[in-house]
């Protein structure tokens, strides 16, 4: 393997289709390497905002504080943009003992302006150019992409070491991974100007074991081989409750929380395994 910069290591969560988790699973990840003494950058790169609502933020309009969108916004001269992602770093808005090990870059509507930039000469890069020193103080930095394979989510991927594919047990979701899949190793290198990004892991999200959902877990197997990360994440209602209630799991006081903790705890040392730092 290559060496890498002295930067922090940047990690894309991604799929084509909406509605996997793939935000929830970016929260948690977040606070499961919080847990473990990493130092974490949470990037939101959906106009949603959805990752920066479940780590508690909330966009005040008499601070206007600044976001993600303004720090990839098209800049005539692009060493302007070198490190500018710095201005938007800010705390999470959970009370636990290891909340002050994660920042969050966050995301509003408005983000979505970036788009009509796609077009432009080198655009995909602003990212990476927006990050590029400005994380050296972080372990991790998890980029939550939107649920498309466009300009946003190509921005994350040209600044990003690494990848993971979020999905579900659902035909759909399972496209929209192979998609993902597919724009990394055909285009990464000729389109993004990433050569070394690679898939690390693909993460099976809100589980329930039934037949239909057995069999699609089977073809996400059969698919994506020794990629698929364990332990599976299970459908459990009350996972949705803490996300839309933006706690953390030390917080969160819901039905079945000692599963929910050991869960992503196991998630986080397979992360940990699979996306070892220098």
């Amino acid at each position: 393997m290559m060496a890498r910069p002295t930067t922090a290591r940047r990690v894309a969560m991604l799929n084509n289709k909406g509605g996997v988790g793939k935000s929830g699973t970016t929260a948690r990840l977040a606070e499961g390497l919080a847990k473990a003494g990493k130092r974490v950058l949470v990037v939101d790169m959906d106009p949603q905002g959805n990752s920066s609502g479940m780590l508690g933020w909330r966009y005040d309009p008499k601070l206007k504080q600044p976001t993600i969108s303004q720090a990839i916004k098209a800049n005539t001269d692009p060493n302007e943009a070198l490190g500018c992602a710095r201005a938007v770093f800010q705390p999470i808005g959970w009370e636990c003992t290891y909340a002050e090990r994660i920042q969050l870059a966050p995301a509003r509507l408005p983000l979505e302006n970036r788009m009509s930039e796609a077009g432009i000469g080198g655009a995909w890069l602003r990212l990476k150019q927006a990050l590029e020193g400005a994380d050296d103080g972080f372990d991790y930095v998890l980029i939550d992409c939107p649920p498309s394979l466009l300009h946003l989510t190509q921005l994350a991927l040209a600044a990003a070491h690494d990848a993971v594919i979020v999905t579900d047990a659902d035909v759909y979701a399972i496209e929209g991974a192979i998609r993902a899949r597919d724009l990394i190793v055909k285009k990464a290198a000729t389109h993004l100007s990433n050569p070394d990004l690679q898939i690390r892991g693909v993460i099976l999200n809100k589980y329930k074991d039934t037949v239909r959902q057995r069999e699609q877990r089977d073809s996400i197997h059969s698919i994506f081989g020794p990629a698929v990360w364990d332990p599976t994440v299970k459908h459990i209602e009350s996972l949705a409750t803490a996300n839309n209630n933006a706690v953390s799991l030390e917080e969160f006081k819901g039905d079945r929380v000692s599963e929910i903790r050991a869960t992503y705890e196991l998630l986080t040392q397979t992360f940990l395994k699979e996306i070892p730092l220098p």
